[in-house]
């Protein structure tokens, strides 16, 4: 299959987390499945300190690949990063975002100060080298929007990534200048009440992701999911807004470009 005219960008994947994300050769694999797909950019994700030169050098490697670093707040509080390391791999110049980083009340329980903290840090991080945040939040709504404002974020600004809030906590980080971005999750049956949430957010604020290798979109759902699969996140958000494909793929690339101001296109993955 010839690879089709770039549409799309994937915000949020984990790529060495996926079976192909190995070996070289498998992630050349994942990269010309993704562009067969009109996937012209990613940004590959970092969850704990060990996966962070993993991650930059992928995006060394691949000029349509870009980096984020941070420690996931599920990483175990005993494989924490002080705000040094954090830095020094921020500053890298194929590191375009801080995180992914927040509050998960749901997979961690018992006093988590310490996931608190470890947020706080990685938003003086992102203040110190002016880059935006990549925020996971799961039931922790409150203390995660409470956090940002306590500590400033609104400075960088970001994205909530994988949303699947309520329309008025999507309203109120948008005030804090965060974009709102919809995984696959958006696509499933039961998930009614996002996509209502999904047709309000302006087309300004939008970002598309598979957060791969979890969260397959129909039809792979259940299956692991790849960069590749954020087209039918894109076609399916787009048919629930009412707007050609290419119109929503336009806006949510213009926004990751616009958010992620270190970003600098691939010319041989332009928008055509």
């Amino acid at each position: 299959m010839n690879a089709t005219p770039a549409l799309f960008v994937d915000s949020h994947c984990h790529i060495p987390m996926l079976g192909l994300g190995r070996t070289e050769a498998g992630v050349q694999s994942v990269l010309r499945q993704a562009a067969e797909n009109g996937v012209g950019h990613l940004l590959c994700v970092s969850v704990d300190i060990e996966s962070i030169p993993d991650v930059i050098r992928l995006a060394e490697t691949h000029r349509n690949v870009f980096a984020s670093v941070g420690v996931h707040p599920n990483t175990g509080a005993d494989l924490d990063a002080s705000c040094e390391q954090l830095l020094r791999y921020a500053r890298h110049p194929r590191a375009i975002a801080v995180g992914e980083t927040g509050l998960d009340y749901f997979r961690s329980r018992g006093d988590l100060g310490w996931q608190r903290d470890r947020f706080r840090r990685h938003i003086d991080v992102a203040r110190q080298c002016g880059k935006p945040l990549i925020i996971h939040t799961r039931d922790a709504r409150a203390d995660t929007l409470r956090i940002l404002r306590e500590e400033r974020a609104a400075e960088v600004g970001g994205v909530m990534h994988c949303f699947t809030e309520d329309l008025d906590t999507a309203v109120q980080a948008m005030e804090l200048g965060f974009l709102i971005s919809f995984s696959g999750i958006v696509t499933f049956r039961n998930a009614g009440a996002l996509q209502e949430v999904a047709r309000a957010v302006p087309a300004d604020r939008l970002l598309i992701e598979t957060d791969c290798p979890y969260l397959a979109p129909v039809p792979y759902r259940g299956k692991e999911n790849q960069p590749a699969y954020v087209r039918h996140v894109g076609e399916f958000l787009a048919a629930l807004r009412g707007v050609p494909v290419e119109v929503l793929a336009r806006q949510t690339t213009e926004n990751f470009f616009r958010l992620f101001a270190a970003a600098t296109p691939d010319a041989s993955a332009e928008i055509r």
